[in-house]
Order: C-alpha cells, then sequence, then structure tokens
C-alpha cells in the first residue's frame, strides 16, 4: 500500500463499519450476523491512550529525543546517540492513533469520547510537529478528500493546537467515556489535562517574539480554567502486566541497550539531588531497588563505549528496577512538569504568579512523583529559580521522557548560548558531518514519492530537510 493511501484509511474504516447498503447487493453468504458492524469507540480510545505512552516513553520521538536531550546513551549499537541521519516516518501515527480518534469524532457516538478524542490528537500531533516540523494538519485525517495534504506551518498547527485544547476541554460532558484507561471517565481529571498541555505548548513559543502574545493569553487562560496540580492527578497510564507490560519493562526485556547518560548523572550529583537514587538503577533485573550514579559516558562509539561498561558493570541502567516492572506507569504530563511551566511563565511576565513559590512547588513534585522527600532549603539556595535553573529543573523533570527533555533544551539553545541550559557538548563520537546535536527529524523517503509536491513545498518554506534545519519555534526571529 503506498504511504498516500494511509491518509484514505479513515473514511474507508468508517464507510465499511456503517453498513452501507451497497453491501447487500450480494446477500448476506458473508455477513457474520453475530459481529460488530462499527468500530467500538471504547476499543479504539484504549487503544490510542496506550499508543501515546510511546510519545513519552519508548517510541522514537522520545527514545531518540531523549538521546539528543543526553537522558540517555545507547551501550550497545552506537547510532542515534551519535547522531546518524534520523530519517523517521511519522505516518504510522496517523494510520493509527491519530485514526483510531479520527473515527471516535466522526461517530459522535458520546460527547465526552469525542472531547478526549480531540484531546488526545493535539497532544499527538504536538509531539511530532516538534520532532519534524511543518506537517499535515488541517488536511490530515480527511480520507478521500485529501489523499495528498498540505505541510502546515508551524504556527498553524500550534495555534490549532491551542485553539482546540481549548474548545474539547468546553465540551467536555458527564456523557459515556468507555475504554479511558488514563482517568477511568473523569472529565474534570480530563479539563485539567487538556490545559496542561495547551500551558506547556505555549511555553513552548517563549522564544518566538511574534507568537508570545496569544502564547502568553493561552497559558493565562489554561491556568485559570485549571490544570494538574498534584501527582494523583498526573496524565498517565499503568499498564495491567501479563501480556501488556510497561515499554520501561520491554526496555530491560532481554537487552541492555541503553543507560542513563553521564550528563544526568553529573548533574544530579552536582546538586545534591534525591533523584539520582531512582533515575538510575543498579541492574537490569526488573524489581531490582538498587541505586547506581555511574552514568555512562555520552555520545561513544561502540567499541569505546563497550570498553566503558565492561570497565564499570554497575553502570546506570535507565530508571531503578522497581520502577521498570511489567504493571509500571507510563507518565504523559506530571504536576512537577506544570509546576515548571508555570513558573517559566511568570518569570516571562507571562502571569503574576509567584515564581519562587511556582519553582519551589515543581521540584517538590517532581520529588513526590518518585517517593521523596521535598527538596530542603539549602538545595533551593544552591539552585535559585533564575530562567537558567528553571529551564534545567524543568529538564530533570521530565525524565525519562526524552522527548519533552529535547523540546525544553532546543528552546534554551540560542546564538549567544549555543549549549543551552543545561549546557550539553556534543557527542564526542558524533558522525554528522556538523558535529552538532540534532535539531528534528528528516522526513521519510516516502513522504518525497507520495506526497513530493506539498513536502517540496514545505522543504522550500523552512530553508531545507535536515538534522540541522531548525524547528520554528526553536529560530530566534
Amino acid at each position: 500500500m503506498k504511504k498516500r493511501y494511509i491518509y484514505t484509511l479513515a473514511a474507508a474504516f468508517v464507510w465499511i463499519g456503517s453498513g452501507c447498503n451497497k453491501l447487500k447487493d450480494f446477500g448476506n453468504v458473508n455477513q457474520n450476523p453475530t459481529a460488530t458492524t462499527q468500530p467500538l469507540i471504547a476499543g479504539l480510545l484504549t487503544n490510542a491512550e496506550v499508543s501515546a505512552t510511546g510519545l513519552s516513553s519508548t517510541g522514537t520521538p522520545a527514545i531518540a529525543g531523549g538521546q539528543y536531550a543526553q537522558f540517555f546513551t545507547e551501550t550497545q549499537y552506537s547510532g542515534t546517540s551519535l547522531y546518524t541521519l534520523p530519517q523517521n516516518d511519522f505516518t504510522p501515527y496517523y494510520s493509527g492513533p491519530l485514526y483510531d480518534l479520527q473515527n471516535i469524532i466522526n461517530l459522535n457516538q458520546s460527547k465526552a469520547s469525542s472531547a478526549v478524542a480531540k484531546i488526545l490528537q493535539q497532544y499527538i500531533f504536538w509531539v511530532l510537529t516538534d520532532s519534524w516540523g511543518e506537517l499535515p494538519y488541517t488536511e490530515a485525517l480527511k480520507g478521500l478528500q485529501a489523499i495528498q495534504p498540505k505541510y502546515d506551518t508551524q504556527e498553524t498547527i500550534y495555534k490549532g493546537i491551542i485553539a482546540t485544547l481549548t474548545s474539547a476541554q468546553a465540551e467536555l460532558d458527564g456523557s459515556s467515556l468507555a475504554g479511558d484507561v488514563i482517568y477511568n471517565g473523569d472529565v474534570a481529571s480530563w479539563k485539567r489535562a487538556a490545559n496542561s498541555i495547551k500551558l506547556l505548548a505555549a511555553v513552548q513559543l517563549s522564544k518566538v517574539p511574534s507568537a508570545s502574545a496569544y502564547a502568553a493569553t493561552a497559558a493565562k487562560e489554561a491556568i485559570a480554567a485549571g490544570v494538574i496540580e498534584t501527582n494523583s492527578q498526573n496524565m498517565k497510564v499503568t499498564f495491567p502486566g501479563g501480556g501488556i507490560k510497561s515499554p520501561w519493562y520491554n526496555i530491560y526485556d532481554g537487552r541492555k541497550d541503553f543507560a542513563e547518560s553521564a550528563t544526568m548523572t553529573d548533574m544530579l550529583k552536582g546538586l545534591n539531588d534525591p533523584r539520582l537514587s531512582v533515575y538510575g538503577g543498579k541492574s537490569e533485573v526488573i524489581g531490582n531497588v538498587e541505586s547506581s550514579d555511574i552514568g555512562v559516558t555520552y555520545g561513544l562509539a561502540r567499541n569505546n563505549v563497550l570498553a566503558f561498561i565492561e570497565a564499570n558493570p554497575n553502570w546506570a541502567r535507565v530508571m531503578r528496577g522497581d520502577f521498570r516492572t511489567t504493571t509500571g506507569a507510563v507518565t504523559i504530563i506530571t504536576a512537577g512538569e506544570v509546576f515548571l511551566a508555570r513558573a517559566e511563565a511568570a518569570s516571562l511576565g507571562w502571569t503574576s504568579e509567584e515564581v519562587a513559590t511556582l519553582y519551589v512547588k515543581g521540584i517538590t513534585a517532581s520529588n513526590d512523583q518518585w517517593g521523596l522527600a521535598a527538596p530542603t532549603a539549602a538545595y533551593i539556595t544552591n539552585a535559585p529559580p533564575t530562567i537558567a535553573n528553571i529551564t534545567v529543573q524543568r529538564w530533570i523533570a521530565s525524565y525519562p521522557d526524552g522527548h519533552q527533555a529535547w523540546n525544553v533544551w532546543r528552546k534554551s539553545a540560542t546564538a549567544a548560548n549555543p549549549k543551552g541550559y543545561p549546557a550539553l557538548n556534543p557527542a564526542p563520537d558524533a558522525v554528522n558531518a556538523s558535529k552538532l546535536i540534532v535539531s528534528r527529524f528528516v522526513y521519510p523517503t516516502s513522504e518525497y514519492s507520495s506526497n513530493e509536491v506539498n513536502v517540496k513545498a514545505s522543504v522550500a518554506r523552512t530553508g531545507g530537510d535536515t538534522q540541522d534545519t531548525h524547528v520554528w519555534w526553536d529560530v530566534e526571529n
């Protein structure tokens, strides 16, 4: 199947499932009277919610982003952490969770389910556009009406995300919300989640002066409407185990390809940060409660990294073993991330909230998420709430969501401060020509054969399709 037909699957699925009369022209020989004749929205919602966890755990945007942000480094097959060409395919997200959610919206069997589907779609679009840049948005998911959808500018996508999150949370009501494994059908929780995503997306635009007015307005609206403030309100999926295991369990299920980077362990050591005890595990054995503060040197070629882990067998695995069980959780948006984003918004003058208070609340919530005590007065004295430290704390609190960390770091890097916050040095054994940290994913070759006119128009607008091309909000203007 050519890639362009991926954009038509939703329409075909709903048409077939709705029982078109033409099917009767062939009689009922091949019909199963007990079969379901249209999609089950509960199943579609569950599938989409589980799929969305990949974007904050071990899916491509997150696991690669985590390497560019230096949360993780490879221990066996060095490639991504050495900046090999990140030519990744985004179309499976369109044909998978985005279309599942669009089917829920098209069927419109429940107002609450449709609103939640819109909220999840915007979260997915947000991660995708931050990873690749311009993508199909306004013409996406329209089936046969747009089999070769145009690529929208990132500004258009961001404005669409913010507007849709605003309207979707207002549409939420007490109607049926079956299949919800994130909040178990609780509408108030979904409103907070929508507002929290809106806040984080708005703060991501702080580097773009032309967007500051509407971004500040969106941030204020989100906070006023109510955002996530406790870890009990976190947007997350807890996996049941058995045949449906947490992705963090799967990362070491017979393999040990990733380590916590020394960039992270060194940062936490320098701050005397208690999260050091949970972010790295001494063993890949699931449930092992021993910590490791031996981060693996970031960005080493295969022979060099193998020599390191052989000399340091207790090197830090990604998270302590008791956080990598089959029934573990994957967080999507957390209270710590939200409080720290609010602190950044306040430091920008977008809100009148107290920066220092939000900063402490953010670190406290992040520690509490891992079962740790609140930060001491000495910790805050050592790392006061400057914009640099707020950004570093956002980076730390995002762990292990590599995509969020990549977002936070890219936005902080400027011409005057190319290393950003925290100060990241490129991989010492980098293989790309520029030796620079990857700025974005490159479009898949399939798009050039199946949607050539639109992808080339996008590349012309943005100035190139390379891993060094900056996304819109990452360009100082």
